[in-house]
């Protein structure tokens, strides 16, 4: 069976220099790049995934400035979205820290969309400061939908971390038996 094809926007929130940017050029473009610009206010990724019989998924990934002075901008950016990737850096405590703020504005206008919690630049293993408890009792006590730990670098849970959020936002619209057939 033909279904329309899906458009799911996706915003990437946390603080500066986590690796949201790196992360998307990653995924949509292949390619890990050291000289990546500041966002200023975001930018939009788009990939598209085929899925059973012909069907296709395409994702509108919003990469959100993760500086301070641009976060007014934000609740704006974030109506619409279908799921969402909270993101810090496994060696910087502070980014940790700063994730309730990114929450509140990432449900802003839905208080149940599916949000994955995700520590960046894993291949930095002898500098992590943010250990794997204290993430899952951040998942548990904002009620997101899972922790995993990426790294851009080297590709690491990169295109999984995107599978399972495509999954959990088919279920979230449900769209459950489109799900049970979805071959990413």
């Amino acid at each position: 069976m033909i279904l329309p094809s899906m458009i799911f926007k996706v915003v990437t929130a946390g603080d500066g220099d986590v690796g949201k940017t790196t992360m998307l050029q990653v995924y949509v473009e292949g390619k890990f790049s050291f000289d990546t610009k500041m966002t200023i206010g975001s930018d939009i990724f788009h990939k598209k995934l085929t899925i059973k019989e012909g069907n296709t998924v395409s994702l509108q990934l919003w990469d959100f400035g993760g500086q301070k002075r641009f976060r007014f901008l934000l609740d704006k950016f974030v109506k619409g979205a279908s799921g969402a990737f909270l993101m810090y850096d496994l060696t910087s405590q502070d980014s940790f820290n700063n994730l309730p703020e990114w929450v509140s504005i990432i449900r802003k206008f839905d208080p149940n969309i599916p949000i994955l919690l995700l520590g960046s630049k894993y291949d930095l293993k002898d500098s992590i400061k943010v250990d794997n408890e204290n993430a899952l009792e951040f998942v548990e006590e904002f009620k997101l939908s899972g922790f995993y730990k990426t790294s851009s670098k080297t590709g690491y849970n990169i295109n999984e971390v995107f599978e399972i959020l495509t999954h959990l936002m088919i279920d979230y619209k449900g769209l459950a038996a489109v799900n049970k057939s979805i071959q990413i």
